[in-house]
């Protein structure tokens, strides 16, 4: 689907110019975008070097089990299938690290590797269990006290102070965290009084 409207954009930009007589400044935006979009990469790309590489001496260094062993009362109380020391657990706190330090690229592997392991001990077969939707629902929710990420790329942009987004995004992070726990107990408990 996302292809479509992709396809759809392009051809309505380039029919436009065209009935516009301005092929010239398309021609001049699609060269200087894929400049620009060069130059954000390889800006961005020490960045996330940098901050992948900090996530994985955190790992290696039982820094992860440190904060596991910190958010194990939170934890255990949210997703209450798994032990506070298992792998699952091990790798939802790598991710909730990662994400807590605005590093959503460095959270993806250790949230995969977390669902691949809650996968392993759920019993419900196929479908997700209580710990796997909420571990999803704060994975999404994300937040992040340092945003490197999102000022990364507004320093790339030019931003004479990239951290001024600070408050906003605690304030949005910890808002859509508590709406995103509160659905997940309020849909679970719907769900067990219907099934009896």
């Amino acid at each position: 689907m996302l292809g479509y409207i992709w396809l759809f954009m392009i051809i309505a930009s380039v029919v436009c110019s065209i009935i516009n007589g301005k092929m010239d400044i398309l021609a001049e935006a699609v060269t200087g975008g894929a400049d620009k979009a060069i130059q954000l990469l390889i800006s961005m790309a020490g960045v996330m070097c940098l901050w992948t590489g900090i996530m994985r001496i955190a790992e290696k260094s039982g820094i992860t089990r440190g904060i596991a062993a910190a958010l194990s009362p939170v934890l255990k109380r949210l997703m209450p299938d798994y032990s506070p020391e298992s792998e699952a657990m091990q790798a939802v706190s790598a991710n909730i690290t990662a994400n807590i330090l605005g590093l959503g690229n460095a959270a993806t592997p250790s949230g995969i590797r977390a669902m691949k392991e809650m996968q392993s001990g759920n019993r419900l077969g196929d479908r997700p269990n209580a710990s796997m939707i909420m571990f999803v629902v704060i994975n999404t929710a994300s937040v992040q006290i340092i945003p490197a990420t999102a000022a990364a790329l507004r320093q790339a942009a030019g931003s004479s102070d990239p951290y001024s987004i600070l408050p906003y995004v605690w304030i949005s992070s910890v808002l859509a965290l508590v709406a995103g726990i509160f659905a997940v107990k309020l849909f679970g408990r719907l769900r067990r009084g219907k099934n009896g």
